[in-house]
């Protein structure tokens, strides 16, 4: 693989291969084996492939959770280093790349605006929005690979390729998983051991709260998802709705759920000091 730090050198090298589909992973790196599975999927249907890895700050709205996150480029590289081919890229901006000037852009994402996430961490899908268009205007994708875990993200993103009409076709990803449940993070180092030990009761919770759904209403549903992550200690359940996929609508009443949509139910939990979000499928059986 080869390492890029600079724009023009990696516009470069990719105008010099002429390689296409062109697939891209967009990370900020601290890698787990959830990114991986983006990179294999993007290695299986693309000739080459690029994958970033830059933390960017736009999409901060905790100036601490953007100091406190991890990074490891070293560790990243190493682990990169062993799936992908010598044509492929790893792109390692530093902010000055990627921002040449501040970037006062504002995008309106319509409802996904105005819920979960959006309403829990004001700006985010903003910055979201402006590291992602940037990216792909860098990078010029045929396909670009996202994590499920990120629901919301995804739809946002979705959203923005809509909106700006670019070509890229946006593939989401099954969630990978701890093999006690809990969904591959980022930010899992950071928990304190027995927050950790206990964070598996988020997955476990939201499994079976999906499993009632063919005999319980959406009200009892959340209620039983609160009551069983909140009384463990140190945890807080921040929000849980259940949602359409693509415009992120919450229902309020099973009755309100419709045949042929697709409906997920996402949560954010307060875990001690970290913040752990996941989602799963309510299907209408």
């Amino acid at each position: 693989m080869k390492v890029i730090k600079k724009v023009r050198d990696l516009q470069t090298m990719l105008c010099k291969l002429q390689l296409t589909p062109v697939g891209f992973v967009p990370t900020m790196g601290a890698l787990h084996n959830g990114h991986i599975s983006l990179v294999e999927s993007a290695l299986k249907q693309c000739s080459i492939v690029v994958v970033s890895i830059y933390v960017n700050p736009t999409q901060f709205n905790d100036k601490n959770d953007l100091k406190n996150y991890p990074r490891t480029l070293e560790k990243d590289l190493s682990l990169l280093d062993k799936v992908l081919r010598e044509r492929d890229i790893v792109f390692t901006p530093d902010d000055k790349d990627i921002y040449p000037e501040e970037d006062i852009r504002v995008f309106n994402f319509g409802n996904l605006n105005n819920v979960m996430e959006a309403l829990h961490r004001p700006g985010h899908f903003n910055g979201v929005g402006q590291v992602v268009s940037r990216l792909f205007d860098i990078v010029k994708p045929d396909v670009a690979f996202f994590g499920m875990k990120d629901f919301q993200q995804l739809a946002v993103i979705k959203e923005l390729v809509r909106q700006t009409k670019r070509k890229v076709k946006v593939v989401g990803n099954p969630i990978i998983r701890e093999n006690d449940g809990l969904a591959m993070s980022s930010r899992n180092t950071l928990l304190d051991p027995e927050i950790r030990r206990n964070a598996p009761i988020i997955y476990k919770t939201i499994s079976t709260a999906s499993a009632m759904i063919s005999e319980n209403d959406i009200p009892s549903i959340i209620s039983f998802v609160e009551k069983s992550i909140n009384i463990i200690p140190g945890f807080k359940v921040e929000y849980f709705e259940i949602v359409d996929d693509t415009e992120l609508i919450p229902v309020n009443l099973r009755a309100e759920m419709k045949p042929g949509k697709r409906y997920f139910g996402c949560i954010a939990v307060q875990a001690g000091k970290i913040r752990l979000i996941d989602n799963i499928e309510f299907g209408l059986v």
